[in-house]
């Protein structure tokens, strides 16, 4: 049995304590297993290709079939949410993304385990947008501010000790199950979150904005965003061929093209698949870009920093796990004060994040200049990660908070997407500058020169976020537009949002 309650936009009505820390408790264990199965992948890749006798082309896939499928569907499953209801949605993609860990868990070929993969990523990204929606509109003040650092917290958390979870749930082989662990893991806590989502998390769904999915704009969207992410994932490991080029070349009119069907569909008074008056929001628009270019970052460090650490200097995945502690205990420290520094700083605590980040950066450059130690690295490690704390869960609230609810659920998705092709970017172009000074036959030291020229890019990268923050509007102008459009809203029926509380 339910109630419905109807508030105005962008706030809906607060659920009680129990509900509201009860539903957050839910929405970031899928988002926590999500991001972790981003992750822990990469520890498991020696043992499954032996187990699977896979090629090293299918091996790939395992890594990039998620990644693809993710990126592709999470505009669309934004809307989805908008349209069905946030909370069902949420649903349906946990409910998913658990059997799909079975099925990845019980993978007796290769094949197979890619296909799981692929289905993995798809209701991945069902999931993912829900989450931040719900957030947005569920939590207002100061409790959005700590279900936002809490959703930081939980992302990098998983982000971070990823490795670390991998390496110790290999070491340990619970019950003979060796790499198949890192999925079957996702199972219990995906059914206790299943079977709690109905119980402690509201349902909500955005008004106003039409009722039926716009499959072309669908279709185009997800053919661009594969046209773009594909090659970034593929191109290296086949050494950029001519399709990689075609396909970068077809995406800006696949994505020009969905930009003016969209337009056109407005205008007609249809419901398109994302609706271009957000960009006309400088916060909305200047964060996006901000997310794009701060997703260059992370998932690059990552992926540089276990390289230089396994095979530069031979440790196991489990003793590399282990020094990715020091990166952790920063983020932590960091990530549990985000909220209370965001709100004396405003917008510039993502400046202040991203800058400590490339200093982090730039002191382990220092480091490998004097020493090979890698215990030395513990103090860069950890100043990169007590940047990222300050910017994960900050950038998220900064970006959507003056979202209206009825296009929370296509804005979640439009953000979630730019960090994935971020990734995805980051990836390919730091990729680039590592294997090319890592050369044909590497040493310990090429090793160690590839990790500094990755460690440059991405310290610039980390500038570019800080130079986009003052683009940002100051907490005094975003107070006005808010107050305007709280004003709005009273005034307009079609854009409040009924928010069905479990009682």
């Amino acid at each position: 049995m339910s109630a419905t309650t109807t508030a105005i936009a962008p706030e809906a009505e607060a659920p009680t304590p129990r509900q509201s820390w009860g539903a957050l408790l839910v929405l970031l264990a899928g988002i926590f297993i999500t991001t972790l199965d981003f992750f822990i992948v990469n520890v498991a890749i020696p043992a499954t290709q032996e187990d699977l006798h896979a090629t090293p082309a299918a091996i790939q896939w395992v890594v990039a079939g998620f990644g693809l499928a993710v990126a592709a569907g999470l505009i669309t499953a934004g809307r989805l949410g908008d349209i069905y209801g946030r909370r069902r949605m949420f649903a349906v993609g946990l409910g998913l993304f658990t059997l799909a860990s079975a099925g990845c868990g019980l993978a007796g070929n290769a094949e197979t385990l890619i296909a799981a993969r692929v289905v993995q990523g798809a209701a991945a990204a069902l999931l993912m947008p829900q989450v931040l929606g719900l957030i947005n509109v569920l939590y207002v003040g100061g409790q959005r501010v700590k279900a936002f650092t809490a959703y930081g917290l939980a992302m990098g958390f998983a982000g971070v000790f990823g490795q670390l979870i991998g390496g110790a749930l290999i070491q340990v082989d619970l019950f003979g199950l060796d790499w198949r662990s890192i999925y079957w893991i996702n199972v219990p806590v995906g059914l206790v979150a299943l079977a709690l989502t109905p119980k402690l998390v509201p349902e909500s769904r955005g008004e106003g904005g039409g009722t039926r999915l716009d499959l072309v704009g669908t279709a185009l969207i997800t053919l661009g965003l594969v046209a773009v992410v594909l090659p970034l994932v593929q191109g290296r490991e086949q050494g950029w061929p001519l399709w990689t080029w075609l396909s970068l070349g077809v995406a800006p009119l696949l994505l020009g093209a969905f930009t003016l069907y969209q337009r056109g569909l407005a205008s007609k008074g249809g419901a398109p698949l994302v609706d271009l008056v957000l960009f006309r929001e400088r916060s909305f628009s200047v964060g996006i870009t901000m997310a794009l270019v701060y997703g260059l970052v992370n998932a690059a460090f990552f992926l540089i920093l276990a390289l230089y650490l396994q095979m530069g200097h031979g440790m196991s995945a489990l003793d590399s796990g282990l020094l990715f502690i020091a990166l952790g205990v920063g983020y932590f420290l960091s990530s549990a004060v985000s909220g209370q520094i965001a709100a004396k700083l405003g917008r510039q605590v993502l400046a202040v994040g991203a800058s400590v980040q490339g200093v982090g950066h730039v002191v382990l450059v220092e480091t490998l200049s004097t020493t090979d130690a890698t215990l030395a690295l513990i103090p860069g490690l950890a100043l990169a990660g007590f940047g990222m704390g300050l910017v994960m869960g900050p950038m998220a609230e900064t970006v959507l908070s003056g979202i209206r609810a009825r296009h929370v659920g296509s804005a979640a998705g439009l953000l979630s997407t730019a960090q994935q092709v971020g990734g995805a970017l980051g990836v390919a172009l730091v990729g680039i500058v590592f294997y090319d000074t890592l050369g044909d036959a590497p040493t310990a030291d090429t090793f160690g020169d590839a990790f500094v020229n990755g460690l440059w890019l991405l310290t610039a990268f980390c500038a570019v976020v800080a130079v986009l923050v003052q683009l940002l509007p100051s907490r005094r102008a975003r107070a006005g537009a808010d107050e305007a459009e709280s004003v709005d809203a009273d005034e307009a029926v079609d854009d409040s949002v009924k928010v069905a509380v479990p009682v």
